[in-house]
């Protein structure tokens, strides 16, 4: 069994929300580069547009499309299918990586900061899936199914991210929500997993990973010595989403370098027998 056919993709359409910054991006460039046609949405279209242009001047075997799209609301997620249904007629594979953060100490925390961040993260991701489950399932197979990696968060199974209360237990619905849906969704040659990314250079965490003195201090923190980088993720997705992927659902992928199975200092450490 050759590598084109444990990771090809030739022929495959994607969507990635949130696919102009960040891991959503990392995700379109290792997609479009194993030969899927990718569509990339977003709030920000324009920057959509301008990131598939990015992608289709690299020579690479797959293409890009980029468009708006926006997974906050109902009336969003309705216009964003209609908008996946105007480009394609199928869909292999669906990553839903849009997300919003809100951060504000204990004490301070508002109401709204729930509402806001729960829409995009939870419901939105769960709706544009429901919505899109009738492509999904007419392109998947017993042998090659449809793909759907949901992009949680490590802040979703550990208890760091201080501040971040909704996003965090955001993240932690979306890994239950992905068991869920892998079970659900089986029967209809749907697999369903699960990213849980530590940190990462993205527009979400610039203010602690941008500046590379910064990046270091993270990286040092982590157990494998650095922060993540693109290919991380895009050989996460390609696992995921090619043969070698299609007996898996239901699983959560920690890509994190370690810190998923950090744990409390040995408290034994340097006793004598």
């Amino acid at each position: 069994m050759d590598l084109e056919t444990l990771f090809g993709l030739e022929g495959k359409v994607a969507l990635v929300t949130g696919g102009a910054t960040g891991i959503g991006r990392m995700a379109a460039e290792g997609l479009m580069r194993a030969g899927a046609h990718v569509l990339l949405a977003s709030r920000k279209g324009e920057a959509c547009i301008a990131v598939a242009e990015e992608l289709n001047a690299l020579g690479a075997s797959g293409r890009a499309t980029g468009f708006a799209g926006d997974v906050g609301t109902e009336a969003g997620v309705d216009a964003l299918v209609a908008s996946v249904r105007e480009h394609t007629d199928t869909l292999d594979i669906l990553m839903n990586n849009a997300g919003t953060t809100w951060g504000a100490p204990m004490g301070k925390f508002p109401f709204e900061a729930w509402q806001k961040v729960m829409d995009v993260n939870v419901a939105g991701l769960f709706d544009l899936t429901q919505k899109l489950l009738p492509m999904l399932a007419a392109s998947g197979s017993v042998d090659d199914p449809a793909r759907v990696i949901n992009v949680a968060s490590l802040m979703g199974e550990r208890e760091i991210g201080d501040g971040a209360y909704s996003y965090s237990a955001s993240k932690a619905a979306v890994i239950h929500l992905s068991k869920i849906m892998g079970k659900e969704l089986a029967g209809h040659c749907i697999t369903v997993n699960a990213l849980a990314p530590g940190p990462f250079v993205s527009r979400m965490t610039a203010f602690a990973t941008q500046a590379e003195d910064n990046r270091d201090k993270v990286g040092a923190v982590v157990p494998l010595g650095r922060v993540g980088r693109d290919e991380d993720i895009a050989g996460c997705v390609l696992f995921l989403c090619g043969r070698g992927g299609a007996y898996i659902t239901g699983a959560v992928i920690p890509v994190s370098g370690g810190l998923n199975v950090m744990a409390a200092p040995n408290i034994f450490e340097g006793l004598s027998g």
